[in-house]
């Protein structure tokens, strides 16, 4: 049994990227343990760059903010999924300000060994996920990640779009085909 934990990037409440990454985690609940953490839960302060972490006492941000909850999930998951609205080819920003925390050594001392990711795109343009693709290859490659699969869907814009998809029961296959 693994440790998966689900990165939601979405402020909107009950939306898509939600219900998206509460199929995957419906599934992956049949053999691992599952924690979702919504960024619209926490304020977390985007990484100012001054790489103080690097010389304080175990690794600790100067920013006294709610990522310090963050750190303790992260810390003992085996597995971590990013679930994101795309905004303008990228994710989201509070994502994004949760990604940048982890330019920490305190990441090296994480169990974490898989990455997996869901997207939803308002947008039709078949490209529309690529520059996050490039992102998140960069990623497992620098990490030694493996990859777990990903749910890419496009045009799913207003909150409820989403039922129906064919990207559910994709996601809740994703999820139960792990271990």
């Amino acid at each position: 049994m693994s440790k998966i934990v689900i990165l939601i990037g979405s402020v909107r409440k009950k939306g898509n990227t939600q219900r998206l990454a509460e199929a995957f985690a419906d599934g992956a609940r049949l053999r691992n343990d599952v924690e979702i953490v919504s960024v619209a839960d926490y304020k977390i302060h985007p990484c100012i760059g001054c790489n103080s972490c690097f010389q304080r006492e175990n690794f600790e941000c100067c920013q006294q903010d709610d990522m310090q909850k963050i750190y303790e999930v992260l810390a003992n998951a085996d597995m971590i999924v990013a679930a994101s609205p795309v905004y303008f080819y990228g994710i989201s920003a509070q994502l994004k300000a949760l990604i940048d925390r982890l330019h920490t050594p305190m990441r090296n001392h994480f169990k974490v060994r898989k990455l997996g990711l869901l997207l939803v795109a308002a947008s039709p343009l078949p490209a529309v996920f690529d520059a996050i693709k490039v992102q998140y290859q960069l990623i497992l490659d620098f990490f030694h990640l493996d990859d777990i699969g990903s749910v890419l869907v496009r045009e799913v814009k207003e909150i409820g779009d989403m039922e129906g998809n064919d990207a559910l029961l994709e996601a809740y296959e994703l999820g139960k085909s792990l271990q």
